[in-house]
């Protein structure tokens, strides 16, 4: 709903059954106001708050709890915040106000709370209507934005007429061999010039193997002096020559007569 379509709208964000108001002094330095200065004495009212949303304007009105009687209402315009409702230097449970009596005159009094957490809902109160307000303003100035536009582009009809076909012409991918062995030009297949390709395999090594030659015995090894001892005898003793055999070749051809 926009702010024009009624004037006597209001909703009420927030309600506060008992708070106080205090007379303050004026300011006495550019940094702020600090609640330690304000009396107990100094209390001027106690009743109920409520904070009301009134279009693109918040309310925050006193009221007697009883009666409901107006005692006092603090007017917050937008973009206005910080100089309605102000938060005390050393304390977060107080705040001053900027009230008005509807004729232009206006006044500054101090504002307490009896909760931190009734505190903290009187500034998220607030936190929402600023939300609103923008939503608001920037919801109107889309739909005039809407309106003043204009398209001068027309549409176009990309729907096909009666009769009317779409051909879409798909390459046939080549039927050689596929895989890691076609990428890398080594399938069995026929190649471009019609021949077959043939792939070289490299044969197995041959079974023949070099007989290694063992190692040499370690120096000073008993069993390998027996050995060597023993093939030094058969070197020099050698073969018996045969005592009765006849240097002479044809000294038995008479047996054959």
């Amino acid at each position: 709903m926009s702010f024009e379509d009624e004037e006597s709208f209001e909703h009420t964000l927030l309600v506060v059954r008992e708070v106080s108001v205090f007379k303050i002094p004026p300011r006495s330095t550019s940094g702020g106001y600090k609640c330690g200065e304000w009396l107990q004495s100094d209390k001027i009212w106690s009743g109920r708050l409520r904070v009301v949303s009134c279009r693109d304007r918040c309310e925050i009105r006193l009221e007697d709890p009883n009666s409901g009687d107006l005692f006092a209402a603090c007017f917050v315009h937008p973009g206005q915040r910080e100089s309605a409702v102000e938060s005390v230097l050393d304390s977060s449970r107080y705040f001053v106000l900027r009230i008005e009596d509807g004729t232009g005159k206006h006044a500054f009094v101090g504002l307490g709370f009896a909760e931190r957490n009734e505190a903290f809902d009187f500034n998220v109160a607030l936190s929402d209507h600023e939300k609103y307000v923008k939503r608001e303003h920037d919801k109107e100035a889309g739909e005039t934005s809407d309106d003043s536009y204009i398209d001068i582009h027309p549409v176009v009809n990309q729907r096909l007429k009666e009769g009317e076909t779409i051909r879409i012409n798909v390459k046939n991918k080549p039927s050689g061999g596929t895989g890691m062995l076609s990428a890398a030009g080594l399938s069995g297949g026929p190649s471009g010039n019609g021949k077959a390709i043939t792939l070289g395999i490299v044969p197995p090594p041959t079974g023949a193997r070099k007989i290694m030659s063992p190692l040499p015995p370690p120096p000073n090894d008993p069993a390998a002096a027996r050995m060597t001892s023993a093939s030094h005898d058969v070197i020099l003793k050698g073969p018996k020559e045969n005592p009765r055999r006849s240097p002479d070749p044809f000294s038995d051809m008479s047996q054959l007569e």
